[in-house]
């Protein structure tokens, strides 16, 4: 679209199209975020209740938040057969297209929370797609000196549209006994839809997706650097044939550590919906009302713009900090913030907390957020991105994506009945949650930052190579992971690559022993 028009980064040239491709595709993470943000303040308007929660039922709350989620779950599922089919962006602008459905189905209700759910999960289906699809498109297309920072902006959008939730419903407040107050609020979100739907159409089609279909031409080449090591990788997953969803479970993959990387994907983004965010901004109104905190929309407005903060320092460190110990040092925070708010909360569960309290309560949920933001939130993204193989990839990330939105699902269905049983001790479940997180990451997450995606691979396959000694790695033909040796590099195949990196481990092995 930009041409060869490109700006410096870490040295490399990164061109505007890559850029273009970062902005125009993270509004699908603000599509999910605002859906986050309204749905905590909607769910409080008098008239909302009125039509759909008269009765009081938790199971009826529980549903008409969290069947969004299972939509989300159904169409991260489906979104892999739609990248491998139709590419990237189709699938992208499919996924839109039922988002925006969705929302039209919500706003015509009137007094049958049926006819709403149903909405919610059509909208569910198509941000399923969606989260699916961006990461991995961003990620296959970006350079790899910013695709941290690319993928990141895919987490940061989710923020701002969570934030901008809170900012509509706090300023519809005033407005919830009208009829069409929550209306307003739910169709901003099939407005919001329309730039991506369009906008995707002028981004380059992932040059990764493009090349495993033979295209002689992959177009606007935004990882040209990368093309020789792809070229080859490409060559060698032909010869194997197509992967099916059960080789993503087996131990005999032709790739890599396969059922590893599937589990480990499942896993990090199952527990990232564990880690509690979605506790905060799914039921934080309701959760600070019940706390006898005063306006507790304002709080929520607060938790949002912690949130944003948080994030855009995240965007700017993650290709600087890594994976793994962001990961781990941010989810022992959050436990331990965790565990000051269940701490409070549960001892002053029977009366109102004084003042001094409920401002630690809410610091205790601000400096979770902050953590969350700066670590879970966009690196969880980052690596599911870059820990698959291109072979197995679109169906990995629908799995990982699914287990995603199934703890999302658990935290949005479970939270209401919780909160009348365990009422704040719920709390001290997603702080086990949390070390439970930081502990798979030290002994199972390898370090992938600054690697292309077929170095990634090949760091996989590695027999002696521990996660906690990952960052310490260098290609074969690499001087540093930024950069490579070009004489020794022309003569090397990804095949060779494999077979060096291995030979150099067995004899650092055997050194130790001897």
């Amino acid at each position: 679209m930009f041409g060869d028009i490109s700006i410096k980064v870490k040295g490399a040239d990164c061109g505007f199209d890559a850029l273009f491709l970062a902005v125009i595709t993270s509004i699908g993470g603000f599509l999910f975020g605002y859906d986050i943000g309204q749905i905590s303040g909607t769910i409080l308007f008098n008239n909302f209740v009125e039509r759909f929660l008269s009765d009081g039922s938790p199971t009826i709350k529980s549903l008409l938040v969290s069947f969004f989620s299972i939509g989300c779950l159904v169409g991260a599922l489906s979104g892999a057969y739609m990248s491998d089919w139709f590419g990237r962006r189709i699938s992208i602008a499919i996924g839109v297209f039922i988002f925006f459905m969705g929302d039209v189905i919500q706003v015509t209700a009137t007094k049958s929370w049926v006819h709403l759910t149903m909405g919610r999960f059509v909208a569910g289906l198509g941000i399923g797609n969606l989260s699916v699809g961006v990461p991995m498109f961003q990620s296959e297309c970006a350079p790899r000196e910013i695709r941290g920072a690319v993928v990141a902006s895919y987490q940061l959008l989710i923020t701002i549209g969570i934030l901008f939730g809170n900012v509509v419903c706090y300023f519809m407040r005033p407005h919830q006994d009208e009829n069409d107050s929550w209306r307003l609020v739910i169709g901003l979100g099939a407005f919001y839809s329309i730039p991506l739907g369009i906008g995707i159409f002028f981004a380059p089609e992932s040059p990764r997706w493009l090349a495993g279909r033979d295209n002689k031409d992959p177009g606007n080449v935004l990882v040209e650097n990368d093309m020789h090591e792809m070229k080859e990788v490409l060559a060698l997953e032909r010869q194997s044939g197509s992967a099916s969803w059960i080789e993503c479970f087996s131990l005999k993959s032709k790739v890599p550590k396969t059922r590893y990387r599937t589990l480990l994907g499942m896993g990090l983004h199952f527990l990232q919906q564990w880690t509690g965010i979605n506790y905060f901004f799914y039921y934080g109104t309701t959760i600070f009302s019940t706390a006898d905190i005063k306006d507790p929309f304002l709080v929520q407005l607060i938790l949002g713009a912690v949130n944003v903060a948080t994030t855009l320092f995240a965007v700017y460190l993650v290709d600087k900090l890594g994976r793994r110990w962001p990961l781990i040092l941010g989810a022992l925070w959050q436990a331990f913030w965790m565990t000051i708010f269940a701490s409070i909360g549960t001892a002053t569960n029977h009366s109102a907390p004084s003042n001094t309290l409920g401002v630690v309560m809410i610091l205790s949920a601000c400096m979770f957020i902050a953590s969350f933001a700066a670590t879970w939130g966009p690196i969880a993204w980052v690596v599911m991105g870059e820990t698959f193989a291109l072979r197995t990839r679109a169906k990995q990330a629908s799995l990982a994506t699914a287990a995603n939105w199934l703890g999302n699902f658990l935290i949005g269905f479970l939270t209401p009945h919780a909160d009348k049983g365990l009422s704040y001790a719920f709390g001290f479940i997603l702080a086990s949650a949390n070390l439970a997180a930081a502990a798979i990451v030290w002994m199972y997450l390898y370090e992938s930052s600054l690697l292309s995606l077929e170095s990634v691979d090949i760091m996989y396959s590695m027999h002696d190579l521990a996660p906690w000694e990952s960052a310490r790695w260098v290609p074969p033909g690499y001087v540093t992971r930024q950069e490579r040796d070009e004489q020794h590099f022309r003569r090397l195949s990804i095949q060779e690559m494999v077979e060096m990196a291995n030979r150099e481990s067995s004899a650092k092995s055997d050194e130790n022993t001897a």
